[in-house]
């Protein structure tokens, strides 16, 4: 069966599940998930998962991310970016100069609370948020904690400014670009946005549709090449009872600093078993115990 993981390079204009539909129809797989959701007018990195693979879209989820995205000032939209109804616009708003600029993202750096837009698809009631919208019901989302690792001007000129970011899941880059524009006194929209990075995959080794289409095989991944957990390596006896759902006690050299650690499995022949959770016991003694088993 056909298993691992595509690292897509969505286009502007598809959705997520439109991509997983045609990856569907490609490898003649149902078993097909993405990881990270992307807005349709957005371009950029979307790993897809196929075949055993699919079970482990779990441990991507907290992969931090890497954006290019630019902002256009001026006005303000109900979606936030430019796609969406002109609610305000201003009758003069220019630029700052780019000190001015680097002082306000630099302001966003760190641990911070931010508004998720109306139209996104955070549920409410088992409702997502831009059904609510265009149905017309009025649901206030709820402010969540983000963290912005890193924040950079790349250029500016008079009403637009473009700039790169690395922030935790759960950011809405729409909603940050709004932020940027009230912080500069202007109102402001997300006119362009490129994902270039989720945890191990990058916009420079990524596949457009139409490449994959063409290298089928070629354009595969071993699945666990890109979860970024920590890696054990057990004995064919260990091997053995981690396959039949048994635990083991194992000697691990680093120190656990959780109560259980997630790792990668593998035998003595380099053979990715699966994944398991990693409990302490004693001072360099802790048990193994399976949790996916793959092979």
């Amino acid at each position: 069966m056909i298993s691992g993981v595509l690292n897509i390079l969505k286009p502007p204009g598809m959705t997520s599940h439109d991509v997983v539909s045609f990856i569907r129809r490609i490898y003649g797989i149902k078993r097909v998930g993405h990881a990270g959701t992307l807005d349709p007018a957005a371009a950029g990195v979307l790993p897809v998962f196929i075949g055993n693979a699919t079970r482990l879209i779990e441990y991507t989820t907290n992969d931090d991310k890497s954006y290019r995205a630019e902002v256009t000032f001026g006005y303000e939209t109900d979606t936030a970016d430019d796609t969406g109804r002109i609610t305000y616009t201003a009758i003069d708003c220019a630029v700052p100069e780019p000190s001015r600029i680097e002082q306000v993202l630099v302001s966003f750096l760190g641990e911070i609370t931010q508004i998720p837009p109306i139209y996104s698809a955070i549920k409410v009631g088992g409702k997502k948020l831009y059904e609510l919208a265009r149905a017309g019901v009025d649901v206030e989302p709820k402010p969540r904690n983000i963290i912005i690792y890193d924040i950079s001007l790349v250029k500016a000129n008079y009403h637009k400014l473009l700039f790169d970011v690395t922030c935790s899941k759960g950011t809405y880059i729409r909603s940050l670009c709004v932020d940027i524009g009230k912080k500069l006194g202007c109102p402001a929209v997300m006119s362009f946005l490129v994902r270039t990075r989720v945890g191990q995959f990058f916009l420079e080794n990524s596949w457009t549709i139409e490449e994959i289409a063409a290298a089928k095989e070629e354009a595969i991944l071993p699945a666990d090449r890109v979860l970024t957990i920590p890696s054990v390596v057990l004995t064919p006896d260990e091997a053995k009872a981690i396959c039949n759902g048994r635990s083991v006690p194992y000697a691990y050299n680093h120190e656990i600093q959780v109560l259980k650690q997630s790792v990668k499995i593998y035998d003595q022949s380099n053979t990715f078993i699966g994944i398991g959770l990693l409990f302490k016991k004693t001072e360099g003694q802790h048990v193994l115990s399976p949790v996916k088993v793959l092979n």
